[in-house]
This record gives structure tokens, sequence and C-alpha cells, in this order.
């Protein structure tokens, strides 16, 4: 009879949980693994979740400001090109795993979640053979890390239906509760006088990531005056780095630049579309609050975000727009036509809604728990 697996006789033994979550480096890795992390204490709330970690990755502001413990293990980067850094990366591997497998012996660990990216390579080789492993995939084309702790995870969650990965279960994209619970048109009013946007008229979210987007900078400014004969108010974010005048139109709804979006919730309660990125975390995002996107993908990488954005133009929810089409005329022909069409705003609203992010952040914490063997 062979061995069961420490993690799940730990859980066995009725004790409370501990979870061990790995997704450091950017927020595309990190915000999906803290939201896990949220719906197993809303579930258990006796259970005990720990994030891994580097200490150069943004997880050191994110991790603490969200009230969960942070261990600190060294980074294994993957070099792109043949360099010499390549020749030591067998021993930064081992002594990645090593200080990792000390972390999840030290915290009685039952299971590990990673996300993906630096801090999950060693995570899964670490766990290997000793705690259930689950691994989450944002994308659809999964990264090297969670290529390698597919293979030998207890169980495979993915964002979206057709991502290569062995036993893939599709549960979307665990976003915060503060997004997939947002009442929009509760907090309409609220969030349209926050902005000082027009109360009544149509109204446009443009944004391009927290640095903004040159290119749907100019297109979207480009065609305010088609905007404002409209009657369309918009409400951008140009991005800190980058600045942007728009001629102002009396008598019409107003266009408002700013530089950064603080309020998210708000950004997304007062408008009826958004132009954007699409990013995986983006794309979930905009389709849980459910809001109609017109998605101009990064036009830079190996095409990922137009495979992001393709779920929610299938289902009604979106369209797509090459960067390299996105022009003021563009934007008059294409985006102006859906924000001021509230049936079909409706209609796509309903379908964004539908694409499932907004359960994902408990269907994983299930499948985790269940694998801890809670």
């Amino acid at each position: 009879m062979s061995k069961p697996v420490k993690g799940t006789e730990r859980s066995a033994a009725g004790r409370a949980p501990v979870v061990v979550v790995a997704g450091g480096g950017t927020a595309g890795h990190i915000e999906p693994a803290l939201a896990l992390a949220d719906a197993v204490k809303r579930l258990r709330p006796d259970a005990e979740v720990i994030a891994l970690g580097t200490e150069r990755g943004l997880e050191n502001k994110l991790v603490p400001a969200r009230g969960y413990p942070l261990e600190l293990i060294p980074p294994v980067p993957m070099p792109r090109k043949p360099t010499p850094e390549l020749l030591r990366l067998p021993l930064k591997v081992r002594d990645a795993v090593r200080r990792t497998r000390e972390v999840l012996d030290r915290v009685h660990a039952d299971v590990v979640v990673g996300f993906g990216g630096y801090v999950a390579l060693p995570a899964y080789l670490a766990a290997r053979g000793r705690t259930p492993i689950v691994v989450h995939e944002a994308n659809k084309s999964a990264g090297l890390a969670n290529k390698v702790g597919a293979r030998f995870a207890s169980r495979v969650a993915v964002a979206v239906p057709g991502t290569p990965l062995p036993k893939a279960e599709v549960v979307g994209i665990p976003l915060r509760r503060s997004i997939t619970s947002l009442d929009r048109a509760a907090l309409r009013a609220e969030a349209r006088e926050f902005f000082e946007l027009d109360p009544d008229a149509p109204t446009l979210l443009v944004f391009g990531g927290s640095q903004g987007a040159a290119s749907i900078n100019s297109a979207i400014s480009g065609a305010a005056k088609d905007f404002a004969e409209a009657g369309v108010g918009v409400l951008h974010a140009h991005g800190p780095k980058n600045s942007l005048v728009v001629q102002e139109f009396p008598g019409r709804p107003p266009y408002v630049p700013v530089p950064y979006l603080e309020r998210m919730d708000l950004a997304y309660a007062a408008a009826d579309a958004v132009v954007c990125r699409s990013g995986a975390m983006t794309a979930a995002e905009v389709s849980a609050v459910g809001l109609p996107a017109v998605f101009v993908p990064l036009p830079h990488g190996n095409g990922e975000q137009a495979v992001n954005a393709q779920p929610a133009v299938d289902a009604g929810a979106a369209l797509m727009v090459a960067d390299a089409d996105l022009t003021a005329e563009k934007v008059a022909e294409l985006v102006i036509p859906l924000v001021t069409d509230a049936d079909r705003v409706a209609a796509m609203s309903a379908a964004a809604v539908g694409l499932g992010h907004r359960e994902a952040d408990e269907t994983l914490a299930r499948i985790v728990l269940e694998a801890a063997g809670a």
C-alpha cells in the first residue's frame, strides 16, 4: 500500500488546513493568489494561508497589506537566451528548492497552490511527492513553471478552455471580492459624482494598464469631438507618465482625463462600456463586473493578450481591435455606436457576466481544500 502524501495525513488528523500560495513577482500572479487566499478564509475561517515570495517582487507590498504572512525564498528567473547565467541555474534551483522545502516543513503545509512565475517553480519542486500541489494557469498559453508543476499536481485549474495542460479544469481567474460583488447600478450615481461625470449620459471608460497606452490615448482623445456630439461622457486614465489635454465642449458630457485610477470599483461603476488592453486579469475583471468591452491587445509579445480577449469576443461580450487599427476614425465608427445603444450594452453585459469569473475564487478554494484533505 502506498504511503499517503504527508499533507493529506495531517488534514485527516483533524487539524486546520495550512495552505501555501506561490504567486510572486507580478500583480498578474499575486492578485489571483490573494483572491484565492481570501476565498479559502471565507470557506474555512480556521485555515492558515501563507504566501511565498522573493525579496524583489511586488508581493512584499501587496501580501502584508492583505494581512497574510510572507515567506521569502530565492528567485529562479529563467534566462531567455543562452548566457553564463544559464550555467548557474541548476545551483540556483537547488538552493531555492531546499529553502522552500524548509518553509513547507516549518509551517506544516497541507497543500501548495502555484500561479506560475519565479516563485512557483521551486515551490512545485519542493512539494513534489511530499505535499499535494494545485496549479492555476491564468493564460491559455501556459508558462514554463506551470507546465512543470502540472506534471505532478493533484489538480490543475485553468482560466479558459483549451489550455494545453493535463487534467485541466476550467474555473476562471480568482478575483478580489470587491470586484466580483460590485453592484455597478447601486454605485453609479456616487461613481459619476466622484469623477465629475455627467450623471445620465452614456459613459465610456478608457485605460491602457498602469502606465497607460500611447496608441489608445491618441485614438480616444482624437475622437473627443465625436464623443461630445454623440452625447457620450468619457473617463480616460492615460497613465502617470503621459499627459492628455482634451478640448472642452460646453453643454456636452465631460471628457475627464486622469493619470491613474485609484478607485477601479468606482471607475467600473461609472461606465457603460470600456476600451482597454486585454491582460488576463483585466479581461477577467471587465467580464466579472459585466462591462461590454472593446479590447485592444498589446501588440508585443507572443499574442497572449489577443488570446485572452477571444473568449469574451466569442461570447458576444466584447469586440477586439488590433492596436494598429485603432484610430480616431475607428473609434467613431465602432465604439460610439456601441456605448450609445442601451439594448446592445445590456445584452453584452449579460454575456460578460456569463463567462464565469465571478465564482472562480470559491471554486478554486474548494479544489484547494479538497486537495489538502480538509
